[in-house]
Order: structure tokens, then C-alpha cells, then sequence
């Protein structure tokens, strides 16, 4: 049996067989929670499986993860800020300002140890987290607006990163600004401008790249994760009442008040949803590639700054999907969702 169209002849099987595979790489990439945690654990209990993944390995794989979010984006998106501006100014300021504070006030609560404390606020001024459009999606949010404050606080990064860094991180650590945005360069911006240049010059290409090019970004964050926890399995085990603690605080302070940033400006439900899982969810891959490359020790080449990174990845995924199953059974009543009514 066959599918005619524009004469040209499909069998029916054909694209059966590619709708079943779409399906099953969306699951799977879905599933990207229990990817992070089981990769962190299994890392924590045997390190040396994960631990040769390391140096340019894992700055090339965050390198990929960038360049796959690059081909998900269109000229559209950019435009759509012209057409939602108060709420992607929202998310913009709550990224930039409720996360980088948290994360220099629960460093100080806590009294962590500098590297730590570095760590931890890194990753706070890191842009939002690639999977809180996936998190978006599942918790009935906005999942137009996700993309863009995704992609606006992405671009931001390049500049925002190193100078909040250098500004909270600074008063504990040395920290190099120029290396750190040299770095946000290479790996977030070229990628980003390498792929909106093959949306616009190899469009084919990107189109059949696009159905697994999630899955390999999970993949590819679970990689990293999994490399720095296994480094650092010892400091984490001696540490890791403090670090789960502190981690744990600075992703909850995300998602609660970037809820109740849209909600003083009188947001609907759906932008609320959609601006706490973009101010709660970080790009902690990002934060690890930065943490190994700046705040790694000269003897060892180890980086305990790294740790509360890969942590991150794991709480903010694990946090967020657990809000994403909670709203999902809460649909905003006479609001579209995401796209869906």
C-alpha cells in the first residue's frame, strides 16, 4: 500500500516507521531527568566510567548541545520578542537578578568553602537551561515564550555570565573575566550563530537532524554531569549533605520567585508557569564546561568549583519536572497552553 503526493510515491510504511521513531526519540528525550540522575549516581558509585570523558571531550559535547538548540531556532523566534516584550523582559530580569543573588546569598549562609561558593554562583549567572522548554511543554506553560527568554538569556550570557561572576564570584575566588567570556564565546555563541546559519543555508540538512538532535543534548549534558561527579566522587561524598543543601536552596528560590515575579506584574497563570521553570532551570552544563576550564586546581586539574554544577543539572531537572507533573494536572482554566487549549 502506498501514499501518493505530489507525484511522487511514499510507502505508507515508510512514514509509519518515522513517526514511531519521532515518538520514541521524544520519550526518551523527555525522560531526561532519569538520564542525569541515573548518570550521576552510577558516577558516584563508579567513577572510572565516566572520569576519561574528559578535558576537550566535554568542551566540544557542550559545544554540540549549543549548536543543537542553534538549529531549533528561526527567524520567527527573534521577531516573536517584538510581540511579547513585557513577558520576555520578565524572565530576562529574573534570570539575571534572582539567580545570581541566591546563589552569592546561599553561598554566604552556608559558609561554603571558596570553591564551592564559586561553583554555586556560576552557576546561578548562568542563562536558562535548554530543558526548561521540554519542562515548559509538560507543565502546560508557554512554550513559544520558553524558546525565546531561552534564547534571549542564552545570547545574554556571553556578557552577563562573566561580568555577574566576576562581580559575586570575585569577593571569594580569583576569577578571570576575560578568559570566562572568551570561553562563553566559543561555546555558546558560535555554536548558536553556526546553527541559525545552517537553519538558513542547509535547511534539508537541519530538518532531518532536528528529530534527534534533543536527545543528543540530553545525552551529551548527561556525559558531563556524569564526568564531573565521578572527578570529584570523594569531595562529593565528604561534602554532600552542604552541597545538596545549597543546591537544592538556589534552584527553589529560582522557580518560587520567578512565579511570583510574573505574578506582581500580573502575568497569566501560563506565563507565570513558563518564567519560574526558566528563572529556576539553569544551563549547568555550561557552568561545568566554565568551572573545569577557570576554577580548576594547577596541581591536580581537578575542579571542586565544577561540582555544584553537575548537582545542579540533576536538582533543577528533578525539581522542575516534579512541578512540570503537578501543573500538567492543573490546566489554566480558558488559557492556551503552550500552543494547545
Amino acid at each position: 500500500m502506498c501514499w501518493y503526493r505530489s507525484g511522487h510515491e511514499f510507502p505508507l510504511d515508510g512514514f509509519a516507521l518515522l513517526a514511531q521513531t519521532r515518538r520514541v526519540l521524544n520519550r526518551l528525550t523527555n525522560l531526561f531527568p532519569v538520564w542525569v540522575s541515573l548518570g550521576a549516581l552510577l558516577a558516584l558509585i563508579e567513577p572510572a566510567w565516566f572520569t576519561w570523558f574528559q578535558g576537550q571531550a566535554i568542551t566540544w559535547t557542550l559545544a554540540l548541545v549549543m549548536l543543537g538548540m542553534g538549529i531549533t531556532l528561526q527567524v520567527d523566534d527573534f521577531k516573536a520578542v517584538g510581540r511579547m516584550p513585557r513577558a520576555v523582559a520578565i524572565g530576562f530580569v529574573g534570570q539575571y537578578t534572582i539567580m545570581p543573588a541566591a546563589g552569592w546569598g546561599v553561598a554566604k549562609l552556608l559558609d561554603l568553602p571558596p570553591q564551592f561558593a564559586a561553583g554555586l554562583i556560576l552557576v546561578a549567572c548562568c542563562p536558562g537551561g535548554t530543558a526548561s522548554n521540554v519542562v515548559t511543554f509538560l507543565a502546560r506553560g508557554d512554550v513559544p515564550l520558553s524558546v525565546v527568554m531561552t534564547m534571549c538569556s542564552t545570547f545574554a550570557a556571553v556578557f552577563m555570565t562573566p561580568f555577574l561572576t566576576k562581580w559575586l564570584a570575585g569577593t571569594v575566588v580569583p576569577v578571570d573575566a576575560a578568559g570566562l567570556l572568551l570561553s562563553t564565546v566559543q561555546v555558546v555563541l558560535l555554536p548558536l550563530v553556526l546553527g541559525l546559519g545552517l537553519v538558513r543555508f542547509t535547511p534539508g540538512l537541519v530538518k532531518r537532524a532536528l528529530p534527534a538532535a534533543p536527545l543528543v543534548s540530553v545525552l551529551g549534558v548527561t556525559m558531563i554531569v556524569a564526568s564531573i561527579i565521578g572527578t570529584s566522587a570523594g569531595q562529593i561524598r565528604g561534602s554532600a549533605g552542604q552541597l545538596v543543601l545549597a543546591v537544592f536552596l538556589l534552584h527553589t528560590v529560582g522557580f518560587l520567585f520567578g512565579y511570583l515575579l510574573a505574578r506582581a506584574f500580573r502575568q497569566k497563570v501560563t506565563t507565570c508557569r513558563t518564567v519560574s521553570i526558566e528563572v529556576g532551570m539553569q544551563n549547568s552544563g555550561l557552568g561545568a564546561v566554565l568551572a573545569k576550564k577557570h576554577f580548576a586546581d594547577a596541581a591536580t586539574g581537578v575542579s571542586l568549583a565544577a561540582v555544584p554544577c553537575a548537582i545542579s543539572s540533576v536538582f533543577h531537572s528533578v525539581i522542575g519536572s516534579i512541578l512540570a507533573g503537578i501543573w500538567r494536572l492543573r490546566p489554566p482554566p480558558g488559557e492556551r497552553d503552550g500552543g494547545r487549549t
